[in-house]
C-alpha cells in the first residue's frame, strides 16, 4: 500500500481498540507503568519476570514479525531488574533481558531490533551454569541506540550518547559521544555547543500534542470511505 485508506473513524477505532488492550492485558504485567503510554500493536509485547517497571509517556511499536520482549530472569532473589524511565521510545524487535539489573534513563531511544542484556547467559567454562556472571547495565538519559545495536553486560551508555546501527558495545561509552562499530569505540564528539531537543519536550503539553495529531489524520485520510479502504484490503490493485 502506498499509503493508509483507512476512514478516518476507523483508524480511531483500532487505536482505541489497542489502548483497550494494552490497559487490560499488557499493563498489569508490569510492576508500574506510567500514565501516556502508547502502545501500537500492543499483542505483540511479551512480558515475562518481574519486577520491570517503565516512566510515563512510554511509546512501543511492535509488527508481527518484531515483537517487543521484556525478560528479568534471575537465580537469586532481588536478582534481576528492568527500569525504563519517561518519554522512552521503543521500536519494534527490541529485547530487554535481565539477570542483574538494566535501567534506562529518561528520554531514550531504541530503534528497532535492539537488544540489551546484562548477562552471558552460559558461563564460560561452565556450559550448564544457566546465566554466567551478569553485570548491570545503564543507560544514561537522552542516550539513542541504533538499529540492531547490541549492549552488553557491565556496560554504562553516557547522556546523550548515541551507539551506531549494528554496534556491538562491550565497554562503556562516554557521554555526548557518537560511538559504532564491533566493537564499538567513539567515532565523533557531539557539539557541546547545540543544545539537545528531547523527547520531553515533545510531551510538554500532551493535549495540544494530541490535537495536532489528530488534526494530522483528518487531514491525511480525508476522502477514505469505508467501502473504499474495504475494496483496497480485499482486492488490492497496484495504484492501491
Amino acid at each position: 500500500m502506498r499509503r493508509d485508506h483507512r476512514p478516518y473513524w476507523l483508524k480511531k477505532l483500532h487505536l482505541k481498540i489497542q489502548e483497550a488492550y494494552a490497559r487490560h492485558f499488557i499493563k498489569p504485567q508490569f510492576d508500574s507503568l506510567g500514565d501516556g503510554f502508547t502502545f501500537l500493536n500492543p499483542w505483540n509485547i511479551e512480558v515475562f519476570g518481574s519486577p520491570i517497571t517503565i516512566g510515563r509517556y512510554a511509546n512501543i511499536i511492535t509488527t508481527s514479525d518484531h515483537k517487543v520482549r521484556f525478560t528479568v530472569w534471575a537465580k537469586e532473589k532481588d536478582k534481576g531488574k528492568i527500569t525504563i524511565g519517561d518519554y522512552c521510545l521503543i521500536c519494534p524487535g527490541v529485547r530487554i533481558s535481565s539477570a542483574e539489573e538494566i535501567i534506562i534513563a529518561d528520554n531514550c531511544m531504541l530503534a528497532s531490533s535492539v537488544y540489551v542484556t546484562d548477562a552471558d547467559w552460559h558461563g564460560v567454562y561452565n556450559r550448564v551454569h544457566s546465566l554466567g556472571d551478569p553485570k548491570g547495565v545503564y543507560i544514561a538519559e537522552n542516550a539513542w541506540i541504533g538499529d540492531s545495536a547490541i549492549i552488553c553486560k557491565g556496560v554504562r551508555i553516557g547522556e546523550n550518547s548515541i551507539v551506531g546501527a549494528g554496534s556491538v558495545v562491550v565497554q562503556s561509552v562516554p557521554p555526548n559521544v557518537i560511538a559504532a562499530g564491533n566493537p564499538a569505540r567513539v567515532v565523533r564528539d557531539l557539539d557541546p555547543e547545540i543544545p539537545f531537543v528531547k523527547r520531553a519536550e515533545w510531551f510538554a503539553d500532551p493535549a495540544l500534542l494530541n490535537r495536532d495529531i489528530d488534526r494530522l489524520d483528518r487531514d491525511n485520510l480525508a476522502g477514505n470511505t469505508f467501502s473504499h479502504w474495504l475494496r483496497t484490503w480485499l482486492f488490492p490493485q497496484n495504484r492501491d
